[in-house]
């Protein structure tokens, strides 16, 4: 029997993780500088805290959980990371410890999709969460941060799409008034958004459904449902965008796809690299009642959350290059010994070192090392170890020279910096 992944949960090999593994850096610095601090949680939490948290008639909760089931627990697979920090939230009573808490994550997420190009069953992401600050500064420094970071990373096209949901008045309001909308025109919607126009019908206008675009191209807007206080965080929020210099958006129709959100909501999309039509990288905004309908104080709160694959499809071949490599081709037992000490005396200095042990040939050994792409193989053999030297190869111009032993770490590291020469 061959076992494979199960679809949609793929394997990450060393050259791939590389680029995750940048992309994780450059986020975990740049988030880091705005005060934000890494919070580390399961990945299985009760399916409870979804219904309440993410929302009944969310898509995301109605067809796309993976619910596990063991005695009397209900558990699920965390489909994205907000929940999950608000219920630490709530239980560590955070709110008083600190006015703000600024929190970051990065893991896995999974959700029982059908898997396409950058959407997976198990995909990555990195998100942000701010508790305590109700205001529109807040919401205007962390788009900026992500507005820095995408395009500090190389992207392309970047765009800044924003709106305001309002509060609990303004969006009740405004159901009503889209289901007066729609209500005529049921027939003309797909099937999921005649379901979705008796419970929450701002989910049709999230919808990727060609009917349901057509249907909603004269749809009422958000912003006219606005209340003055609702209007007045708008303003405060394009204000502080406007004095930032961080270009931006309004997009009328922006929802987002998850039912907490509430004023403040946001995505970012990019024209670059191979995401196709769909082309969000990242999106989030508001969600100032969470933790209050999860038992906690009334605390607002804004976050995001990014897909590291996404990203890195959008971001197409940018991604650091692999150190420069030393690499040792000893021949013999003694020689081997000889390797290790002087590799790890190398890596001591932050040198990338990789020791070929096997009992093969020269040739064999060499040659390894070019398709490793090394920028320094070092040869040691009994010959050499009577004598006190080693001979040292310079892969890229094929220059090959005897180095007494004690110089060696010297030579090797200057060959290994940009500008070393033989």
């Amino acid at each position: 029997m061959k076992y494979r992944a199960v679809k949609g949960m793929n394997d990450i090999l060393p050259e791939e993780a590389r680029r995750f593994q940048f992309v994780e850096g450059v986020f975990r610095a740049e988030v880091e500088k705005a005060g934000y601090r890494e919070l580390r949680t399961p990945i299985v939490e009760e399916l409870a805290l979804f219904h309440k948290s993410t929302g009944e008639t969310s898509e995301v909760v109605q067809k796309q959980m993976f619910v596990l089931e063991r005695g009397r627990e209900t558990l699920a697979l965390r489909p994205e990371g907000t929940p999950s920090a608000a219920r630490v939230y709530i239980g560590q009573s955070q709110w008083a410890k600190e006015p703000i808490t600024k929190w970051y994550y990065i893991g896995p997420m999974f959700r029982a999709e059908q898997p396409q190009r950058g959407r997976y069953r198990q995909f990555h992401q990195a998100g942000c969460e701010l508790y305590g600050d109700p205001g529109p500064l807040s919401d205007a420094e962390l788009i900026d941060l992500l507005y820095r970071f995408t395009t500090n990373l190389g992207l392309k096209g970047v765009t800044i799409h924003v709106n305001s949901l309002g509060g609990a008045e303004a969006r009740e309001a405004y159901r009503a008034r889209l289901r007066e909308y729609f209500e005529p025109i049921r027939a003309e919607l797909s099937e999921h958004a005649q379901a979705r126009l008796g419970d929450n019908p701002l989910r049709i206008l999230d919808s990727k459904d060609p009917r349901d675009i057509e249907a909603s191209k004269s749809a009422p807007l958000l912003l006219d449902s606005l209340t003055e206080d609702d209007k007045a965080h708008f303003d405060g929020l394009r204000a502080a965008l406007d004095a930032l210099g961080t270009p931006y958006k309004v997009d009328p129709k922006l929802v987002r796809g998850l039912d907490y959100y509430t004023r403040t909501c946001f995505e970012l999309t990019a024209d670059s690299g191979e995401i196709g039509s769909q082309n969000a990288i990242l999106g989030g905004g508001r969600y100032n009642s969470m933790i209050r309908d999860l038992g906690g104080e009334d605390v607002p709160a804004i976050g995001f959350a990014l897909g590291l694959e996404r990203l890195l499809l959008a971001l197409g071949d940018v991604g650091p290059a692999p150190p420069p490599l030393c690499f040792f081709a000893p021949l013999g037992g003694q020689a081997g010994r000889a390797a290790l000490k002087a590799g790890a005396a190398l890596r001591a200095r932050g040198a990338h070192v990789e020791i070929d042990g096997r009992d093969g040939s020269l040739k064999s050994k060499l040659r390894r090392a070019g398709s490793m792409n090394a920028r320094v193989a070092v040869v040691l053999g009994d010959s050499e170890l009577e004598r006190g030297v080693a001979q040292v190869k310079n892969m890229a111009s094929h220059e090959q020279f005897e180095v007494p032993l004690e110089e060696l770490p010297e030579r090797v590291l200057s060959l290994l910096s940009a500008e070393g020469q033989a």
